[in-house]
Parts: structure tokens; C-alpha cells; sequence
């Protein structure tokens, strides 16, 4: 048995007798306003013509004195427009009609300097009053000076506002000129409200492309300087996490010597007493706690697939390599070393090597073709190192590879972590150099 169902849609009606909202008179309603905030809110407000920028690729290549004038192009602009519109506004009448048409074609394009939206009211405003004091039986509804007028007002107007208010201006425009055409036309032979509308509507779209090109290097702009602050952050992230991750290492294994170390302590001494055993465990059990803490809160800057090295971690030992290495590359480096070669702590031999492997890429990287000379100091209270590189021999015509931006930074944390000085700036040659002091403090006999 087949049973059929029928579905009957019902208009519900607006709760509390509100009326239906259809989509036309929606748009309608948006319509409006939009004409309201384009062009009667705030339509006298004071808003100033701005100085143009000198940063662009033509203005930033002027002399200084040039460019300091260079920023009141846009004034200048509409002060030649101004001429224009007087002149047109002059071959409406003669004498005194000259003169005032004059006037009324020159007062809204000056207008358009402090008060925009103003000058587009005051453009239809005056149009009338020129077309009767100018007794022409000729153009109509606007004159020669008013038709000028008003098609310099509304492109400066749609320049300085939003292609919205460009719209707005050209349906108004529209509007008067039939409107008047069809109640005022007779006796006039010429109507040139349609030339004044094709003519406008081609500025209009210039202006749509310059508010789009504009738009869009605003928003190209933004984006670089996100990203690349962005691209900062994340090198100086990744630069801390490597920090962070050898850190790990090294505070780990110190931390397992004790340990180890302390476990081992009471099996090499015979019969030793219980107090002594009591203290070793009690060593050994918190290096274990401090270890098992320290992998909690450092282990979890490493990546799901980050790899410790099997190869242990280089020190200075290993600095013969580097440079051998970097002299294959092309940098001709020289090695001093002055003080009492000795052993230090793993932490200040790794980042001592990390620095003079910094400065060393950055000379590579900025200073091609020059040369350098990294000196090591072993000193009675720490490790001094200074990595100076001359000037690259034709900087002219030798364009450094770009580089992150973030060696300089990574090298003054290291310093910071172990508690040292750093200084790092050009020479008087022309070349880069970098001191550091790495703080080693003295091991006493009883701690050995």
C-alpha cells in the first residue's frame, strides 16, 4: 500500500505585524544609505588636501630640495586646474558675465581643497546660476565654464573618496541634467548632458584603476611586512630552539656524569661510613630528579622528527676543520690563539665554536672575497674570542648573498645564556668585527 504525501507551504507572517522586507526594497534602503554616508553626512566636514608622498621610485631619486617641494604636487595640481576652469568660466559672457562665470566656474574645483564633498554640492548648485547669468542659448543645461567646473570637481572629488561616491555623483549628475533637459530644454539647440556623462564616466573608471592599484599595493604592502615578521620570528624561534636543544644535550650528559658518578662514588672507597653513603645517594637522587626535569620542560623543543647527532657536539678542538672548510669556499681565514690551551665547560666550547661559525658565514655571506682572522684567548677568568673581516675588495660590483638577518642576534643569546659580553660593528677599513668574552669560573681542587 502506497501512501502519498502532500506538503503545503504556508506564508508565515512577520511576528508583531512587522511588514516583509523584499529584496528590492532592501537594496533600495542600502542604496540610500550609502548616499547618505558618501554624500550628505558630513558633506561640509573640513578635510584637507594631503601632502603627496616622496618615497616613491621617481620622488626618492630628487634632490633633497626638490623633494621638499615635491610634496605639494597634488596643490599644484589643482591650483593649474583652477586656471582652467577661470579661463573656461570667461567664454560664457562678457564683461561682468565673464567675470562672475569666472568665479562660479573657479569656486568648487578651489573648493576641493579643504572640503570635497562640499565642492560636488556647491558644483550643482552654482550650474544653474551660471547657465542664467551667462544668457546662453547655446550649450545647455551646463555652459562652458560650469560643463569644466564640474568635471574637474567630480574627479578630484572621486579621487580623494571611495568609487561609491563616484557612482552616487554621476547618477545625480544624471539626473539633473535630464531632469532639467526635458523641463527647461526648449530654445536650446545643444545638450551636453550626455558628453558631460560619457566624458565623466571615462574619469571615473581611470580613477577605479587608481584606487585599485592603490588598494592593491596597500594590501601587498601589509602582507610583506607580515610576512616577513613572520619569517623573523620564526628564524629566531628556530635559532633559540637550536639553543634549546643543545642545551639539552649538554646539561643532560653533566647531569648523567653526576649521577652516575655518585652511584658509583661509594663502591671506591672501603668501608666507607653510612653517612657517606647516605650523602651519595642522596646526590645521585637529585641529578636523577633534576635530570628527569630537565628532559620534561627542554625535551619538548624537539620536533616529532628531530634527531639527536650520534656525533658528539663540536668544540673548539674541532675549529681547524671549520676553517678548512670555509677556505674552501673561498675565504681566506687565519687562526691565533694565545693563553693556555685547556679544557672548558662543554656549554662555552660549543657556543664558542656556534660564534666563530656565525661570524664566519656572515663574512661569507656579506664580505665576499674578503679576508679574516678569528683570535682565541684563553684567559684566568674565561674564553675571549675576536673574528674580524676586512672590506671585500670591489664592493661596487660584488652583491653579497642575502642572508637571514638573525646571526648577529643568535650569537648575543648564546653570550646572554653563559652570562658574557659581546660588541659587534663595522671597522675603520670598512670590514666587521666581533668580540666576545665567555665567563669560565675556576674549578677549585676540592670541586675537581
Amino acid at each position: 500500500m502506497t501512501e502519498t504525501t502532500q506538503t503545503q507551504t504556508r506564508a508565515v507572517p512577520p511576528r508583531d505585524g512587522a511588514p516583509s522586507r523584499t529584496p528590492e526594497y532592501r537594496l533600495a534602503v542600502d542604496a540610500l544609505r550609502g548616499l547618505r554616508e558618501d554624500l550628505i553626512t558630513d558633506a561640509f566636514a573640513y578635510r584637507p588636501l594631503p601632502r603627496m608622498g616622496v618615497d616613491g621610485p621617481i620622488t626618492r631619486r630628487l634632490p633633497p630640495r626638490l623633494r621638499a617641494y615635491a610634496v605639494w604636487t597634488p596643490h599644484a595640481v589643482v591650483a593649474v586646474l583652477v586656471l582652467w576652469a577661470m579661463a573656461f568660466g570667461t567664454a560664457d559672457g562678457y564683461g561682468d558675465s565673464a567675470a562672475l562665470n569666472a568665479l562660479l566656474a573657479l569656486g568648487p574645483v578651489l573648493l576641493t581643497l579643504v572640503r570635497p564633498v562640499g565642492a560636488f554640492w556647491v558644483s550643482m548648485a552654482v550650474t544653474p546660476v551660471a547657465a542664467v547669468v551667462s544668457n546662453s542659448h547655446g550649450d545647455w543645461p551646463w555652459t562652458i565654464g560650469a560643463f569644466a567646473s564640474h568635471l574637474m570637481v567630480m574627479t578630484i572629488v572621486a579621487l580623494r573618496t571611495r568609487p561609491r561616491a563616484a557612482a552616487w555623483m554621476w547618477v545625480i549628475t544624471a539626473a539633473y541634467g535630464f531632469v532639467v533637459t526635458s523641463l527647461l530644454g526648449a530654445g536650446h539647440y545643444v545638450n551636453n548632458t550626455v558628453p558631460l556623462l560619457v566624458i565623466s564616466a571615462m574619469a571615473f573608471l581611470a580613477v577605479t584603476v587608481v584606487h585599485t592599484r592603490r588598494t592593491a599595493q596597500r594590501e601587498v604592502t601589509a602582507q610583506q611586512t607580515v610576512t616577513e615578521h613572520e619569517r623573523s620570528k620564526r628564524t629566531l624561534l628556530e635559532e633559540r630552539t637550536t639553543i634549546a636543544r643543545e642545551l639539552h644535550d649538554v646539561v643532560a650528559h653533566h647531569m648523567s656524569v653526576v649521577a652516575i658518578q655518585a652511584e658509583a662514588a661509594p663502591y671506591r672507597v672501603e668501608n666507607p661510613p653510612p653517612e657517606l653513603e647516605q650523602a651519595f645517594a642522596t646526590i645521585r637522587e637529585n641529578a636523577v630528579a633534576a635530570l628527569t626535569e630537565l628532559r620534561r620542560v627542554l625535551g619538548v623543543v624537539r620536533a616529532e622528527d628531530y634527531e639527536a647527532p650520534e656525533a658528539p657536539q663540536p668544540t673548539l678542538a674541532d675549529l681547524d676543520a671549520l676553517l678548512a672548510n670555509v677556505r674552501e669556499a673561498g675565504l681566506t681565514v687565519e687562526k691565533a690563539v694565545t693563553g693556555a690551551v685547556r679544557e672548558l665547560p662543554q656549554g662555552v666550547e660549543l657556543s664558542a665554536y656556534r660564534i666563530v661559525q656565525e661570524a664566519l658565514s656572515n663574512t661569507l655571506r656579506h664580505a665576499p672575497g674578503a679576508s679574516a682572522r678569528v683570535e682565541i684567548g684563553y684567559v684566568l677568568g674565561g674564553l675571549g674570542l675576536r673574528i674580524v673581516n676586512g672590506a671585500p675588495p670591489n664592493p661596487a660590483l660584488i652583491k653579497p648573498s642575502p642572508g637571514a638577518g638573525h646571526g648577529i642576534t643568535g650569537m648575543r643569546e648564546r653570550v646572554t645564556m653563559l652570562n658574557g659580553e659581546m660588541t659587534a660593528g663595522p671597522t675603520d677599513d670598512g670590514g666587521h668585527e666581533v668580540t666576545v668574552f665567555l665567563p669560565v669560573p675556576p674549578v677549585s681542587e676540592d670541586a675537581a
